[in-house]
Parts: structure tokens; sequence; C-alpha cells
């Protein structure tokens, strides 16, 4: 990575590039390395491309040096909880916890920046586990797409008009016709994100549960949503596509004019995050609830 302000794309070139081969193929993590006795002291570190990040990534780095990913026990993100995301995304299935600390505008993700101690704060923080939602969304033209999402698959609409979606759940037809601005899926994770924002509900990450939730739904006006088994198969069925075009998109993917898209989570992946103990991300999960 260049001296000075790195962006995200020499970001995920750094990542790419440090991983070892037994590294590149995405895995289930299982128990990766975090709150273990064994000293996490080969850290990776990564900067969003703000000042201040890259301020924070240099300090950081004249302190306790910078370790490719290959080599490095931990991976410190350094930036708010759109470039965790991103860094999450580059390293998803490797075997390699991620850190982050917040030099950005929302932490929710973050621990707190501090440079003391930090091979300390590592070696005792507590780990969470995450698996991602794989998105197969086919378009009006035959297209079949895919792509991995922490946070949610959403399905918005393009234009002025409504959408108008059937929702099946494992085979059987729950919502013959949703029309709305929208509909998603989310993780357990990222039930405090785009979710809480269209009033679904917040979910513990213990509870294997996966909240459905309608953005702005028109008819049937009173559904709220659902609670979903995390093993549930969702497919949403645009209807009307040509008058009522949709996007699906899955964190950082777009998808335009979808016919349908099917979701589901795939326990085969899974990337693992670490934060302060007392400040795990249950913890706080749960103390979001209770936020005025």
């Amino acid at each position: 990575m260049t001296p000075g302000i790195p962006d995200s794309l020499a970001t995920e070139a750094r990542l790419r590039d440090g991983l070892s081969p037994e590294l590149a193929a995405p895995t289930c993590c299982g128990d990766a390395t975090a709150g273990q006795e064994t000293p996490i002291e080969r850290i990776a570190f990564v900067a969003s491309p703000t000042a201040l990040a890259a301020e924070s990534r240099n300090r950081l780095i004249g302190r306790y040096g910078d370790h490719p990913a290959a080599t490095a026990q931990a991976i410190v993100s350094l930036g708010g909880d759109g470039f965790m995301l991103e860094t999450l995304h580059q390293i998803l299935g490797r075997p390699i916890p991620v850190y982050g600390m917040n030099c950005g505008s929302v932490g929710f993700l973050m621990n707190g920046f501090s440079e003391e101690d930090l091979p300390g704060r590592l070696t005792r923080a507590q780990a969470a586990v995450l698996h991602p939602l794989r998105m197969h969304a086919v378009t009006m033209t035959g297209a079949v797409e895919e792509a991995l999402a922490l946070n949610e698959v959403s399905l918005l609409r393009q234009l002025r008009q409504a959408g108008k979606i059937r929702i099946t759940v494992d085979g059987r037809v729950r919502l013959p016709e949703l029309i709305c601005d929208g509909v998603l899926v989310s993780t357990p994770a990222g039930s405090t994100a785009y979710n809480l924002s269209a009033h679904g509900p917040i979910v513990p990450l213990s509870a294997n549960l996966l909240p459905l939730t309608p953005i702005s739904a028109f008819r049937p006006r009173r559904w709220r949503g659902a609670l979903l088994p995390s093993g549930a198969e969702v497919l949403f069925e645009v209807l009307e596509p040509e008058k009522r075009p949709v996007a699906a998109v899955a964190d950082f993917t777009e998808v335009r004019n979808v016919a349908s898209v099917a979701v589901s989570e795939d326990r085969s992946i899974c990337v693992t995050v670490l934060f302060d103990p007392d400040q795990g991300l249950s913890e706080r999960i749960i103390a979001e609830q209770f936020t005025a």
C-alpha cells in the first residue's frame, strides 16, 4: 500500500495479495483466534480513505509494526462501520479475526480508538462469528448473479411506482402479493441497520432468526414482516416487472431489473469480529433495544 491516505481498492488488493493460498478459499471460520491465552502480536492494519484513519494507522504501525494478512494473527480496521463492512467482505471466510477501531462517523461494529496495549486488547477480545446471507438473483433477461451480505439483502423499487412482490418461504407461498417500496431479509448482526430503520425487529445473535421486513408496505397495509428460522429459504418473485422494475441489493452489490431473488443463510462461510470485553456484539444488540 502506498504511503499517505489509502483507498478501499488499495485495502482490497493488500488483503487479497497478502493471503496465502490456504487462506484464499472461503471456509467456515470455526474457532477463530480470539480471547485465547496466546498473545496476538502480529497485526495487519488497514484504514479508510480519510486523513484521521490514515494518520491513526501510521501511528499504530510505528508502535506495533505491520504484518501481511498471510502471517498476521488479526486485522485491525480503522474507520467507521462502512469501512469495517468492506474489510469483512474482503476476508470473508478466512480464519483471521478483524478488530475495528472507530475513526469514522458510525461505530456500532467498532471498538473505541486507543493506541495503548493493542496486543493485550486483541488477546482479551471477545469473538462474534457471523454468517452471511447468499443472494441468488435472476434478471429479466435471464442473467444470474450471486452475492453475499453481512447486513441484509433488500429489494427496492427502481421507479416511481411501488413494486409488487410475491414471497415464498421454504417452497410455500406466504404472501401472494406485497405492494411496497421494498422488502428485506436481514442477518441478526444487520438487524440494527436498514432493518431497524424500516421498523423491523432487533434480533440477538443467539436467536437463530432472520428478520423479514417490508419497506413502506401499501398492501397488505398492516403486515409488519416476520421472523424466520435461520435455515429458511426465501424466494422473492417480482410481479409486473416491466411496469414495476425492482433492484436487489446485497450489501455493496446491486442487481437491477430482477425477476426473482432467492435468499438463504450460508453457514459454510463465516467471519470473526473482535470486541472489547463486556462490549461484545450480543451485548450491543441487546442494549440497542433500550436506546431511546
